[in-house]
C-alpha cells in the first residue's frame, strides 16, 4: 500500500467503494487522514463499515461541506452526462475532487529515493483500445531483463494498492480515459498513446472529449518521453504539438516512420527501430503467437520503445517478446479442436477491437452481439469478406443481422447457442472468433465473465 500524503488529519471524502475506492480510503487511513466513504449501493457501504470506515451520504450539504477534499472512483460520472449528486455538492461547497491517479501521484515519490541508487520510473500507458496488452507486455519484457517493476491502474491492483517505491523499479500503470481526465496531478516518467476509437462518448461529451481527457497526460503531465501512435490524426497532432528534441518516440503499423527522429514502426510482421536517420534494431515477430494480428505488433512496437528509453536493448526485448503468452480474454487461444481454433476475444467491446481481431485470423467463423455501442458494426462492413458467417447473440442480434447484409449469418441469440452452432459448421482450418464488438451487460457481468463462460463452453 502507498500512504496517501498531504492529508493528515483531514476529512477525505471517499465517493465510490469498488477496488479502487476501498483502496484509496485505507491508504488515506494509512496516511492519517479521515476518510468518509459512500456508494449508492448499500452493500458497498457495508462491506466499508465493516472494514472500519466511517460512511456518511456525500450528498448532503452539510455532509460535502465538512470535507478538504473528495476522491472519487473512476467509473463515476463527474461531468458528463451528468455528475454524480456527491460531485455537485462538492462544487457547492467549494471542495476539490480528485480521482486515485492523483493521490498516487503526489505520494509515490517520499523522502526514501535520496537513498535510491536509480530512481523508480513510472511508465503509464492509455489509448481506446490495446493498453492492457501493451501494460502486461512491457511488464513482462522489464520481469524478463530482470528489472524490479509493478503492474497496476486499470489492470491488476488499484494503484494505491501497489507497495511503495523501490531501487531503480518501474511501476506500469494503465490509465483509462476516466481516470486521467479528472487527476488533478499527473507525472508520469514516460507516457505512452496507442490510438483512439470512438468509445465512452457520452461520457466525456463527444469524440473531442474524449481525446481531451487521454491528452490531459501529456499536455499536463509533462513526461520526459512521450511514445505516440500516429495512425489516427489525434496521434498525428498529439505528436506534432508536444515535439521538442527528441522527446517523442512515433510508432506505427501503417506505414514506415523514416524521418529525422526517432520512430519504432511495424511492417511486413518486422518490428524496426529507426533513428537518426538509419535503421538501428529488427525484431522478427511472424512467431511470435501470444502478440497475432497488426494490433498486437501496434502493442509490441509501444513496449518496445518503452524499454529502449528504459536502456534495455534490443535483444533482450526481442527475447522477452518471443516467450510472451499473452492476455486473457484479449485474442487468446483458448482450445483447438479437430483443426479448429477456439479465439477468445471478449474485451473486444467496440467495432473498432473486433475490426482488429478479425484482421488477425482467417476462415473466421465469428460470435458478436451484446449491447451496441453507437453505429453498430457498420464501419467494418470493409471486412465482411474474412468471415464465413457470423452468429450473432445479445441485444444487438437484430442490428447487425441488418448490418451484415447478405453476409452469412444466424441469430443464435445466447453465447450457448452461438458456440454450439458454430462447431457443429465449421471444418479444419476454421477460426472460431468470440469479438463481441458489444459491451456485456446485457447478459453477463463483465466481458470477464463472458470470456470465461466461452473458455468453460470450448
Amino acid at each position: 500500500m502507498i500512504p496517501v500524503k498531504g492529508y493528515s488529519g483531514k476529512r477525505v471524502g471517499v465517493l465510490g467503494l469498488g477496488r479502487s475506492g476501498l483502496a484509496t480510503a485505507a491508504a488515506l487511513r494509512a496516511g492519517g487522514a479521515v476518510p468518509l466513504c459512500w456508494d449508492d449501493n448499500a452493500k458497498s457501504r457495508e462491506a466499508a463499515a465493516a472494514q472500519g470506515f466511517e460512511v456518511a451520504d456525500l450528498t448532503r450539504e452539510r455532509e460535502a461541506g465538512s470535507l478538504d477534499v473528495l476522491v472519487t472512483s473512476p467509473g463515476i460520472a463527474h461531468l458528463y452526462p451528468e455528475a454524480h449528486k456527491a460531485i455537485q455538492a462538492a462544487w457547492a461547497a467549494g471542495v476539490p475532487v480528485d480521482n486515485d491517479i492523483g493521490l498516487f501521484f503526489q505520494s509515490f515519490a517520499d523522502e526514501s529515493w535520496g537513498e535510491f541508487d536509480r530512481f523508480p520510473k513510472v511508465v503509464c500507458i492509455t489509448g481506446s483500445n490495446g493498453k492492457s496488452t501493451t501494460s502486461a507486455l512491457l511488464h513482462h519484457i522489464l520481469q524478463h531483463a530482470g528489472r524490479p517493476g509493478q503492474l497496476g491502474g486499470n489492470i491488476g491492483k488499484a494503484v494505491l494498492s501497489l507497495d511503495p517505491a523501490s531501487d531503480g523499479e518501474v511501476a506500469v500503470i494503465e490509465l483509462s480515459s476516466y481516470q486521467t481526465d479528472l487527476a488533478r496531478t499527473l507525472q508520469p516518467d514516460v507516457a505512452i498513446f496507442l490510438n483512439l476509437s470512438p468509445d465512452h462518448l457520452d461520457r466525456h461529451g463527444g469524440r473531442g472529449g474524449y481525446f481531451a481527457a487521454k491528452k490531459r497526460l501529456f499536455t499536463q503531465g509533462g513526461p520526459e518521453r512521450s511514445i505516440i501512435g500516429v495512425d489516427e490524426p489525434e496521434g498525428q497532432f498529439l505528436a506534432n504539438v508536444i515535439a521538442e528534441g527528441d522527446n517523442v518516440i512515433r510508432i506505427s503499423t501503417s506505414r514506415q516512420l523514416k524521418g529525422k527522429g526517432w520512430s519504432v514502426f511495424a511492417r511486413k510482421g518486422f518490428l524496426v527501430e529507426w533513428r537518426k536517420g538509419r535503421q538501428v534494431a529488427s525484431i522478427d515477430m511472424r512467431a511470435m503467437e501470444g502478440l497475432p494480428g497488426a494490433h498486437n505488433q501496434q502493442n509490441a512496437c509501444a513496449a518496445y520503445a518503452a524499454c529502449r528509453h528504459l536502456g534495455l536493448a534490443p535483444k533482450v526485448i526481442g527475447g522477452a517478446m518471443q516467450n510472451y503468452g499473452g492476455l486473457r480474454h484479449r485474442c487468446q487461444q483458448v482450445g483447438e479442436v479437430a483443426g479448429v481454433k477456439f479465439i477468445n476475444n471478449s474485451k473486444a467491446t467496440n467495432a473498432d477491437a473486433a475490426g482488429k481481431a478479425l484482421l488477425a485470423f482467417d476462415n473466421i467463423r465469428w460470435i458478436a452481439g451484446g449491447q451496441a455501442k453507437e453505429g453498430g458494426i457498420a464501419t467494418l462492413a470493409p471486412l465482411f469478406g474474412r468471415v464465413k458467417k457470423a452468429y450473432l447473440i445479445g441485444e444487438a442480434a437484430p442490428e447487425f443481422a441488418a448490418q451484415l447484409g447478405d453476409t452469412a449469418h444466424e441469430i443464435s441469440h445466447t453465447l450457448q447457442a452461438a458456440v454450439s452452432a458454430a462447431r457443429a459448421e465449421a471444418e479444419p482450418g476454421d477460426t472460431i472468433l468470440l469479438a463481441p464488438a458489444c459491451a456485456s451487460f446485457d447478459q453477463f457481468d463483465s466481458f470477464e465473465q463472458r470470456g470465461e463462460i466461452f473458455e468453460a463452453l470450448v
